[in-house]
């Protein structure tokens, strides 16, 4: 039967992990966490006149350097003075040269999240009218290359090896505390540990470059590691590198002389351990806390506690799971793990499930904010999948507690049938050592009496006696030896009987499938913390939409884009209206038409009218008058009232072919 349904495990393992290698692979550098919700002048703008300066707005704060927001020419020259300064809580401003010229400008910006995150991104606008520009505004993108997949893997490696250390020593102390004298386990908690400092000095190294230039040679800055050193991220590591000096301390304990004590002490050094490891791991999981979605965003001062608890729950559950699995597979015979242990580790992770649905349902609210969120952000679809796992895992749980109840009441049976075949190999070892002495004894004695008889000698007799008691130590050491063989043998059939038992295989092929399970969701949980949040990215859509109906607030203007087909040849393009400073009275209109590559060009006429149809006020007509290539304005546009505006225009690109847009403005 094991041999039969060995290869399925493996298949299972396998398959979850290619499902694990493929959302590595399809993860990608981090989202940008910070969106940027606006800019002044706007994406793909034409002004009359350059403006002063620059401004963007991002849906959180951000660190900027000298090089984090540049404005470059048509010919790729710096025209900012490259020192950028926030006018706002998420507002940042450069300014520019004075006297720029007519054409397209590019902004492109590089800032680091208030979550640590890179963002990059650039744009155009344009003075006068748009024109050829030699800027390659594609494929801006921070925390990619070489460095940004090592920062990857860094990450990975660090949730991981928090959940062995942290979820294998908390198995060892709550559940099974005569496994702190097992070897395998001892191996396996201190691979969590060592894998998680080596990649916190890892991330420590790369950060400087992950979040600047992306090359391999600023790897080892150390001016740029002096940087890193001052930043949220860079202190967040530190404090983990310290507090896993502390946790080596406790590992030392907990390996070292936790299982040599005496009753007593033991409840004395597991109370103590238990409080020490678990302000350690605290610590360990609020570097995270500190650091990611939990530091920005909605009840800050909440959601880092929260976020603490959430990511000691999964260290525990997918943790513990893991070292479970492996004292089952990988356990000495004489030392198998007993039901009682299973029992509370199923208590214990039944507790953790509790404590990832509260804190995970704060902060799926916290992160996505609206039902839609879930299927229209890649941040809830990803929830999705990691709630599914969850419910999927807790479903292969309870088959494993089922299994844990059989084998609680086939345990006495066949602890009896070990006890038995135990003592009685135990006897035939003590029988067959003591017949070997005796043997060795008698031979060595009938040798000695014949030497005796031959020589008559007291010499001779001594020195076969001697020779005697060198072959009677032989014997010994042989029956010794003998007697040891003996135990290994009954030792490997106590652990074939063991493992034949169809309640403990039951029970090792259900485990085995929640950690693979649970393998996934590490996974999955760790590409969450490096996508933008839900609430996030719809605040950025909705911004961008915004900007397509209304407009920059520095200016108070409102601007309108709309796209237009008339069916006639060169009968596409967008046209763009805009209304300054768009309140009750006189306002200016411009009207800008392009061809859909961007380029500005004649058309025979175009009509605007405004209507308000809440207050059935119009339409209002107006007839701009034509200024140059692609350009129309009308001055004194006179709006009655405030409210939601109907803008409509009308572009006739022939004789006969003409249609009218609209959208709506919201003025005064």
């Amino acid at each position: 039967m094991t041999q039969t349904i060995a290869p399925r495990l493996r298949t299972l393992v396998l398959l979850l992990l290619a499902a694990a290698c493929a959302l590595l692979a399809g993860a990608g550098p981090a989202s940008a966490h910070a969106a940027l919700t606006g800019s002044d002048p706007r994406e793909g703008a034409v002004v009359d006149r350059a403006p002063a300066q620059v401004s963007l707005t991002f849906s959180e704060s951000v660190s900027m350097d000298d090089d984090s927001l540049r404005v470059l020419d048509p010919k790729g020259k710096r025209v900012d003075d490259g020192k950028p300064s926030g006018t706002g809580g998420t507002t940042y401003s450069v300014k520019l040269h004075a006297g720029l010229p007519n054409g397209t400008y590019t902004v492109a910006y590089q800032v680091v999240s208030a979550d640590s995150h890179p963002v990059s991104g650039a744009y155009t606008f344009s003075v006068g009218a748009p024109s050829e520009t030699s800027v390659t505004v594609s494929g801006q993108e921070a925390g990619g290359g070489f460095v940004g997949v090592l920062y990857g893997v860094g990450r990975y490696v660090s949730y991981a090896a928090f959940a062995v250390l942290v979820g294998g020593a908390a198995f060892v102390l709550a559940c099974w505390p005569r496994g702190s004298g097992v070897r395998v386990v001892q191996r396996f908690v201190v691979s969590g540990w060592l894998a998680l400092t080596a990649a916190t000095l890892l991330l420590l190294l790369l950060r400087g470059s992950y979040t600047g230039s992306g090359k391999v040679a600023d790897v080892f800055d150390l001016g740029l590691l002096g940087e890193v050193l001052q930043t949220k991220a860079g202190a967040a590591l530190v404090s983990r590198l310290l507090l896993l000096a502390a946790a080596a301390l406790f590992i030392a304990v907990l390996f070292g002389a936790y299982d040599k004590r005496e009753d007593d002490e033991k409840r004395d050094l597991t109370f103590g351990l238990a409080v020490g490891g678990s302000v350690v791991a605290a610590g360990l999981a609020a570097t995270w806390a500190m650091s990611e979605h939990a530091s920005v965003g909605l009840q800050a001062g909440l959601a880092m506690p929260v976020d603490v608890v959430h990511l000691i729950a999964v260290a525990t559950w997918l943790g513990g799971l893991t070292a479970l699995l492996v004292a089952l597979y990988r356990g000495p015979a004489d030392t198998p793990v007993p039901t009682v242990a299973v029992r509370r580790f199923s208590r214990v992770a039944f507790g953790s499930v509790i404590a990832l649905v509260v804190t995970g349902t704060y902060q799926s609210w916290r992160q996505l904010g609206s039902w839609t969120a879930f299927t229209d952000t890649r941040y809830g679809q990803l929830l999705l999948v990691k709630i599914g796992l969850v419910a999927v895992l807790v479903g292969v749980a309870y088959f494993s507690r089922r299994w844990t109840a059989q084998l609680a009441e086939a345990t006495p049976a066949v602890a009896g049938a070990a006890r038995g075949a135990a003592k009685a190999s135990a006897k035939a070892a003590v029988k067959a050592a003591s017949k070997t002495a005796g043997k060795a004894s008698a031979k060595s004695s009938g040798k000695e009496t014949g030497s005796g008889k031959e020589t008559g000698s007291g010499n001779a007799k001594v020195a076969e006696k001697a020779s005697g008691a060198g072959k009677d130590s032989g014997g010994s050491r042989r029956a010794a030896q003998l007697a040891r063989q003996r135990a290994a043998v009954d030792a490997a059939r106590q652990k074939r009987q063991r493992d034949a038992d169809p309640n403990r295989f039951g029970l090792r092929r259900s485990v085995l499938a929640e950690a693979g399970v649970a393998v996934v969701l590490l996974v999955v949980t760790t590409v969450l913390t490096q996508t933008e949040p839900g609430r996030t990215e719809e605040e950025a859509k909705a911004a961008g939409t915004s900007s397509a109906t209304s407009t920059a607030p520095s200016t108070g203007a409102v601007t309108l884009d709309m796209s237009f087909d008339t069916g006639s040849q060169n009968g596409k393009g967008v046209i763009r209206v805009e209304l300054d400073p768009a309140r009750v009275g006189a306002n200016a209109m411009h009207l800008y038409v392009e061809r859909p590559d961007g380029t500005a060009f004649d058309i025979p006429e175009v009509k605007v009218a405004l209507t308000q149809k809440a207050k059935d006020i119009g339409p209002l007509p107006v007839v701009p008058d034509h200024i140059t290539t692609g350009h129309w304005s009308a001055s004194g546009v006179q709006i009655p009232m405030a409210g939601d505006w109907e803008v409509a225009v009308t572009v006739r690109t022939s004789a006969i072919d003409q249609v009218t847009v609209s959208k709506n403005a919201q003025i005064g």
